[in-house]
């Protein structure tokens, strides 16, 4: 397949494998598979794009998984669609267009910027449920959505058609905070909204950086991150979140040490 060995394809289908595990348990799983592909020499913005589109696969059985939840809040799925959707191509648009350079910079910020939010995600989901643990019964479908909320959507999509890692998690906050309903529709609309970033993103990708994808890359993230997401809906919930917590800790931090060293060696 081109410049990859064999022995390259094989780490990166596992790294996908894991990555799609992660992202249905706790998420963030591109701070598992952007470090891997870093690590071999390919071009960051490079990477960000090939891994995106690996991941939309993912995303979609993630989305199936919470399919009888994302039915309790049709209406307020439909209402936040378009701010993602514009969200993640103002940020497509906003990878495509800064310089390399540039990007080797951001990209180690943006790594500890989601690294951080993955270490409090135990104390994020510990406040959400508080506050959400007296009104159940009550869903997004049934309240009136602040403007703020379509604000913060939208920059968010920004974040995740730029860079993709732990958008999740900022919209779990996002709704957590203001939105009512239960973890698990939470949950569904942080799924379908992360997917449909992704897949903008991916679009604009084909259409406007058709020469940055790494077809090999994407092929393996895509056969990695779908039979990850399988085993994560299956036995993953099983395993300890704090043990696949730890694995984004150390291999994002490895990230960012082997991406500051490039920069200043």
């Amino acid at each position: 397949m081109g410049e990859w060995e064999l022995w390259q394809l094989g780490l990166i289908f596992l790294s996908g494998l894991w990555a799609g595990t992660i992202n249905t348990v706790v998420g963030s799983g591109t701070l598992v598979t952007f470090p891997v592909l870093v690590s071999m020499g390919m071009n960051p913005v490079n990477a960000v794009v090939s891994n995106a589109m690996g991941l939309v696969a993912g995303g979609f059985s993630g989305a199936y998984g919470y399919r009888e939840e994302l039915k309790t809040v049709p209406r307020t799925f439909l209402r936040l669609l378009p701010a993602s959707v514009a969200g993640g191509l103002c940020g497509a648009a906003l990878l495509l267009n800064v310089p390399d350079d540039v990007f080797d910079w951001v990209a180690p910020a943006l790594i500890l910027f989601a690294l951080f939010l993955v270490v409090f995600q135990p104390r994020l989901s510990a406040l959400v449920q508080a506050r959400t643990g007296s009104t159940q019964l009550r869903t997004p479908d049934h309240q009136q959505l602040s403007p703020f909320l379509y604000v913060l959507v939208f920059l968010t999509g920004i974040y995740g058609g730029f860079f993709t890692a732990a958008q999740g998690v900022i919209l779990f906050a996002i709704f957590g905070v203001m939105l009512f309903g239960s973890l698990q529709q939470s949950n569904a609309l942080k799924v379908v909204l992360t997917l449909a970033v992704n897949i903008v993103a991916a679009l604009s990708y084909l259409l406007f950086a058709w020469d940055r994808i790494s077809w090999p890359v994407v092929l393996m993230v895509t056969a990695g991150s779908t039979v990850g997401g399988w085993i994560g809906g299956r036995v993953g919930r099983k395993l300890s979140p704090t043990i696949l917590r730890g694995t984004i800790v150390v291999i994002g931090s490895v990230a960012v040490v082997t991406m500051l060293i490039k920069l200043f060696v």
